[in-house]
């Protein structure tokens, strides 16, 4: 019987999604104790069947032996195990299958929403740690059946091609003339026929729509790591008043600490606030869908860690297989004062439908420390977080050269120091703990402007201590042309820490 003999792959390790990291002060680099391994999966006698019995290590990889590796896992660190459905193993093709099945009544109401899935530990660690994929570099998002760019990425293609926020994709060349996108929609393009296979050197030509003139750009996809702040850091200045801070932060990634070079980290950012001896500050979330969680640890020490010292951040709570490990502060985050840390006195946060799961637990995180508000929108409402477990790590004898498999599994959900959460589903919105005051994106002015609808209401908040009645937009999004059966490239489902198809 072939058995899982070691699962040393951290539950919580410094590649969790989400809110992946070690927990602990210092900015969240201390790795985590690994927790008890699972059991062992069950041997080809248990009623569920088809188990792999005994395995050659040459066929250790196969499919078989996946779905024994999720088995065991799911077993006894899915956070919701005594939810799962009961599925006969021998029934399914591949492990994504199975592990699909067995969480299918989660699925379908929406607390596991694409957030557990299997991976290459190769593609987990390159998307997880640097964002990294290959494209044009920007990132869309549809009104009705019409096509706009809200953000480009500095360090990529189409940055350097001449792309910007706001523009209208209008139409694009795939190899012989340019078809418009309801041309494209009524003919059923696919979105690789449309964008191209996500290689190297793909070319399209873009035509786009830009304050009444239609531009063309040609674009070649290359592999892009988008800095994790957009722009640099700025001073919003005031009449008589120290400046209000703004950062607007893509992804909780590990250029949020050490970009690459002409790039701005987290840490650059509060020394500018410090200096300029800021009490107000404005963080940009409106896009960001999460990340690592030593990076949202790190960015809490830097905005709350002198006042709050040694008190928790927030804390990891796994399912009741496991009572010990709540209770373990190991796990916990601890606010730690670093060389850069600053003390704002009010935050405004900048949210909306795709804030989720780490931004959401900075947030959180932050309430109990220090006065806080929401602009925008409600957020998406992730507040769980994924282990990876890898499988060539609980096969004795298999090397990740062998095997290059994992699991990303939901496995913890995250409460703040003050053991507040219950916004999965609902957004922090839904909560009824913190106050919003809505607006829209105003899609049509930089990150940053002072007059983009989002920042003023911000700005307005800091200046009356209320929301604003109103806030009127430079320019509004357009008036949508509703078309009914829209493709699935325009309006792209959203799913925190996946791949997103609104990345172009």
């Amino acid at each position: 019987m072939h058995v899982i003999n070691r699962l040393v792959t951290v539950l919580l390790a410094l590649l969790l999604v989400a809110c992946g990291g070690g927990g602990g002060g210092g900015g969240g680099e201390t790795a985590t104790p690994d927790p008890a391994p699972p059991p062992a999966p069950p041997d080809g006698n248990d009623a569920g069947g088809g188990s792999s019995g005994d395995i050659d290590l040459t066929d250790a990889c196969g499919v078989p032996t996946q779905i024994d590796f999720v088995e065991a896992v799911t077993d006894s660190w899915y956070l919701w195990y005594d939810e799962m459905a009961t599925v006969d193993k021998s029934e399914y093709d591949s492990a994504q299958a199975y592990l699909d099945a067995r969480l299918e009544p989660l699925i379908s109401e929406g607390r596991d929403r694409g957030f557990s899935y299997m991976t290459t530990i190769t593609e987990d660690e390159t998307s997880i740690s640097s964002g990294a994929y290959v494209g044009f570099g920007f990132r869309t998002a549809s009104e009705g059946s019409r096509l706009f760019i809200i953000d480009v990425f500095e360090s990529g293609p189409a940055w350097a091609a001449g792309v910007r926020r706001g523009m209208e994709l209008i139409a694009v060349n795939t190899g012989q003339e340019f078809e418009t996108l309801e041309a494209l929609s009524d003919r059923e393009a696919t979105n690789e026929e449309i964008f191209g296979a996500p290689e190297v050197g793909v070319v399209r030509d873009f035509r786009f729509l830009q304050a009444g003139a239609f531009i063309d750009l040609t674009v070649a996809k290359a592999e892009i790591a988008p800095p994790a702040l957009a722009g640099e850091p700025l001073l919003l200045e005031r009449a008589g008043l120290s400046p209000v801070g703004y950062l607007h932060l893509r992804q909780f990634i590990d250029a949020a600490i050490t970009p690459s070079e002409d790039f701005s980290s987290l840490a650059d950012a509060t020394n500018l606030f410090k200096e300029a001896s800021v009490t107000d500050l404005i963080i940009d979330l409106r896009y960001n869908g999460g990340g690592l969680l030593r990076v949202a640890d790190t960015m809490m020490d830097l905005l709350a860690g002198i006042a709050a010292t040694g008190e928790p951040s927030y804390k990891i709570q796994v399912n009741d297989l496991h009572p010990d490990f709540n209770e373990n502060t190991d796990y916990w985050g601890l606010f730690d004062a670093l060389p850069e840390t600053f003390s704002p006195l009010r935050i405004a946060f900048i949210t909306s439908r795709y804030t989720a799961s780490a931004s959401e637990l900075v947030i959180n995180g932050l309430d109990p420390h220090v006065e806080a508000v929401m602009i925008g929108e409600n957020t998406y409402g992730k507040q769980v977080g994924q282990g990876r477990w890898d499988m060539h790590q609980a096969i004795e004898g298999l090397e990740r050269a062998d095997c290059d498999v994992a699991l990303r599994l939901t496995a913890f959900e995250l409460v703040n120091g003050e053991n507040q959460g219950g916004y999965h589903q609902i957004g922090l919105d839904g909560t009824g703990r913190f106050t919003l005051c809505s607006a829209k994106d105003d899609i049509f002015s930089a990150l940053g402007d002072p007059e983009e609808t989002l920042v003023a209401t911000a700005l307005s908040w800091f200046t009356d201590g209320a929301c604003p009645q109103t806030v009127s937009a430079k320019r509004s999004w357009p008036q949508a042309r509703p078309r009914a059966g829209l493709p699935p490239w325009l309006a792209a489902e959203y799913i925190p820490e996946r791949r997103d198809d609104n990345l172009r």
